[in-house]
C-alpha cells in the first residue's frame, strides 16, 4: 500500500485534553521525566507489575505535574487509576479548592500502546487524550493486539487522531528499522509525535540516552513533531523501566 503524503493526511479535531496535552508535549525537555513528567507507563492491566492504585499513590507522593498510563491496547489501568483519584479527593479534601481548581494531584491523561506495522515492521504507537467510547478508537482497547488491516500504522494513527486524542511513535531506536526510516514514514501517515526521551540501556537512574536521544531529536525538529519523554515502567518503580 502507498503511503499518502503529508498533504494528502485528513486533519482530526483534537479534544481540550489532547490540546493542553500538547502544550505540555512542546515544553518537555530531558530533564523532564521521571519527576515532572511521565507518558509511558504500565500496571498489570496489561504486562506491568503495579496496581493502578499503587502507581498513582507513587505519582502523587513523587509530585508528578502529569502522567499517562498506557497499557497495552487496554484502558482498564487508567479507569481504575481514575476511580483512584477520585477517592483520594474525598480523602483529602484539602488539597481540593472548593471551585474544583486542582490542588496537589497530578493530571492523569488517557493513554494506551497498540503494536502496529509501518514500514513492514512491528512498532508501538502511543495514544494519548482520545475519547475512549468513540467509535473508532474502540477496537484498539479490546485487550489483544489488532490483526490485519488494522494493524498499519496509517489505521492506528488515524484512530487515535479520530477520537480526538496525540498519536506518538514510542521509543523509536528499539525497531529492526532505524528511527531515519521510521520516523519520516510515520510523519508522512500523518504522527502527532516521538517518544525522543527515553532511556534505551535503562538504567539503574533514569536518563534519556544520549546519542539515541540525539538522533531523535533531529528528526523530530526536521519533521516539527512533538517530543515525549517516558519511563516505559512495567517494575514496581515509576523511575526505571524495570
Amino acid at each position: 500500500m502507498a503511503e499518502p503524503s503529508v498533504q494528502s493526511i485528513t486533519r482530526y479535531s483534537v479534544s481540550k485534553a489532547a490540546q493542553d496535552l500538547k502544550t505540555v508535549f512542546q515544553q518537555i525537555t530531558d530533564r523532564s521525566c521521571p519527576y515532572d513528567y511521565n507518558f509511558h507507563m504500565h500496571t498489570h492491566c496489561s504486562d506491568g507489575k503495579l496496581s493502578p492504585g499503587e502507581l498513582m499513590e507513587q505519582a502523587v507522593n513523587l509530585q508528578l505535574k502529569g502522567l499517562a498510563i498506557t497499557d497495552h491496547h487496554s484502558i482498564r489501568g487508567y479507569q481504575q487509576a481514575c476511580q483512584w483519584l477520585e477517592n483520594w479527593r474525598w480523602k483529602h479534601p484539602s488539597s481540593w479548592s472548593s471551585n474544583g481548581k486542582r490542588g496537589k494531584l497530578p493530571r492523569l491523561w488517557c493513554g494506551v500502546e497498540i503494536t502496529s506495522k509501518l514500514l513492514e515492521v512491528d512498532v508501538h504507537i502511543l495514544g494519548y487524550a482520545f475519547n475512549p467510547k468513540h467509535s473508532a478508537i474502540k477496537d484498539y482497547l479490546q485487550g489483544g493486539a489488532p490483526t490485519g488491516e488494522n494493524r498499519c500504522a496509517q489505521h492506528v494513527i488515524e484512530a487515535i487522531q479520530s477520537a480526538g486524542g496525540v498519536a506518538v511513535l514510542a521509543h523509536p531506536v528499539r525497531y529492526r528499522r532505524s528511527p531515519e526510516e521510521l520516523i519520516p514514514a510515520a510523519a508522512a501517515l500523518g504522527i502527532d509525535g516521538v517518544e525522543t526521551y527515553y532511556a534505551y540501556d535503562h538504567p539503574a537512574e533514569w536518563r534519556p540516552t544520549p546519542q539515541k536521544t540525539e538522533r531523535v531529536q533531529a528528526l523530530a525538529h526536521a519533521y516539527d513533531l512533538l517530543s515525549t519523554c517516558g519511563t516505559d515502567s512495567h517494575g514496581l518503580t515509576l523511575v526505571r523501566r524495570i
